[in-house]
């Protein structure tokens, strides 16, 4: 089975990681660029210094374990309250989600939910949506209810084609309402702060596999770079068809981020392959 985790941050993971992803079916990844890194930067070009380091050298170490690479690119909601970072990374993000390697813009979305926050969360899917590119929006990890409502809400009232919306995070609370919106809706394996593989196959069951995305957000927290791998043989497990989980850990993210006319099922640095 070929497995596309369409959500991880491969910075704060090692190369050893990426030998065992391909070893387990991880083909492809995508590495959103807006990732908060446990501490508040104070100044711009350490964010943009960041979005440098995914474009010029992290997918050499994917290519290396034979692991398409691609990124995101967006202004973490953490860190929009720091004017020099806010106006600095939101005068230069057209520039990174102008390059072949990013597929989509994010991860786009709120932290404490206040006015600042959403006027920079309108401005950049405004972005993406004068660019043409697919949006995956981040879901806060606290009053995820009413911060996913404004996030559909903020996606309505800039036009955004529901087919270029991946609502991120999402839990037994959320889901009803991502999937009632027409967005698309992805799920998160990481058991501590989001869902465990267990209760994700039970929300599988319930709500089918069309229209959604599932990923690992692997980084320096307790999270599992094979989540997805892992999920796939305990949906096989619970009855759920070889095509159903197909289509969930590799299709599905093909035909999202596909939209963005950037992605590639091929090795984009054959000869760094080995």
């Amino acid at each position: 089975m070929k497995i596309f985790d369409p959500h991880i941050h491969m910075y704060s993971r090692n190369t050893r990681d990426y030998a065992e992803m391909a070893a387990a079916g991880i083909r492809s990844i995508i590495e959103p660029g807006g990732f908060w890194l446990g501490h508040a930067r104070k100044h711009p070009e350490t964010c943009l210094e960041y979005f440098d380091h995914l474009l010029a050298f992290e997918h050499t170490r994917a290519a290396k374990a034979g692991i398409q690479y691609h990124c995101t690119f967006a202004l973490n909601p953490k860190e929009a309250h720091t004017p020099a970072v806010r106006e600095g990374v939101m005068a230069a993000l057209p520039e990174y989600l102008a390059n072949p390697m990013c597929c989509a813009l994010g991860e786009v979305g709120y932290d404490v939910i206040d006015d600042l926050e959403e006027q920079v969360v309108l401005e950049q899917l405004e972005m993406a949506k004068q660019m043409n590119l697919p949006v995956l929006v981040h879901t806060p990890h606290v009053d995820k209810l009413e911060g996913t409502q404004k996030l559909i809400d903020n996606c309505r009232d800039v036009g955004l084609d529901s087919e270029m919306v991946e609502i991120d995070h999402c839990t037994e609370e959320t889901v009803q309402m991502v999937v009632d919106s027409g967005y698309w809706a992805g799920f998160t394996i990481y058991p501590v702060t989001k869902l465990s593989p267990e209760r994700a196959v039970q929300i599988f069951k319930q709500f089918g596999t069309e229209r959604m995305l599932v990923n690992s957000s692997a980084d320096w927290g307790p999270s599992d770079p094979l989540s997805v791998p892992k999920l796939a043989v305990l949906m096989e497990q619970a009855g759920f068809t070889y095509e159903a989980v197909q289509r969930l850990v590799w299709d599905n993210p093909i035909r999202f981020f596909g939209s963005s006319g950037r992605l590639s099922e091929q090795p984009m640095f054959a000869e760094a392959v080995v």
